[in-house]
């Protein structure tokens, strides 16, 4: 029942924003790459997956006219956009069965391994490891779709991106792997 419900929410972020939606099907099919390069066991797997086709469920708590904005986000729609985790996260704790390891992927997917990120400021090993593979490929995904403010990058801007922003907002073993296993 739980998981209907949980499927339910998903279908109404895809019918309130199918760019989200479809960012996290995909976000979620990189991550089951990923998984099977990382050579990790079926409940891992099923953790990193889930966790990373959820990772923005929060988005359905966020004005529409936030997530659809043709131009820059003002400070305040910004501070309303940096919600989304820890939204996402309390609704996830309705269902009791999920694990925590799949919650802490959505809640800790925007931190940076500099300490920049948010909601809580985590920094490099103190960030949940799938929730720092998350952040990659959420970033990659990003940059190579187009959004209603700009077009998206080449993947080899994007993995340029990536290798600058490793050890810095990303955990740059995890940028190093996914570059590898995708062959960018």
């Amino acid at each position: 029942m739980q998981y209907m419900l949980m499927i339910d929410e998903m279908n109404q972020l895809m019918d309130r924003d199918s760019h989200t939606y479809d960012h996290s099907v995909r976000v979620s099919s990189l991550a089951k790459v990923m998984a099977l390069g990382l050579n990790l066991n079926e409940r891992q797997t099923n953790h990193l997956v889930t966790g990373c086709f959820l990772h923005d469920i929060g988005k359905l708590r966020i004005p529409i006219e936030i997530l659809n904005k043709t131009s820059s986000l003002t400070p305040n729609e910004w501070n309303l956009m940096k919600l989304h985790p820890g939204v996402g996260t309390e609704l996830l704790h309705e269902y009791q069965y999920l694990d925590k390891e799949i919650i802490e992927i959505v809640h800790f997917h925007h931190e940076r391994w500099d300490g920049e990120g948010y909601p809580n400021g985590l920094s490099g090993r103190d960030i949940p490891e799938f929730a720092r593979i998350c952040a990659i490929i959420d970033a990659f995904d990003c940059m190579v779709s187009n959004r209603p403010y700009r077009k998206g990058l080449s993947v080899g801007e994007a993995t340029k991106q990536l290798l600058t922003n490793a050890g810095q907002q990303f955990d740059e073993n995890y940028v190093r792997i996914f570059i590898k296993l995708f062959n960018l």
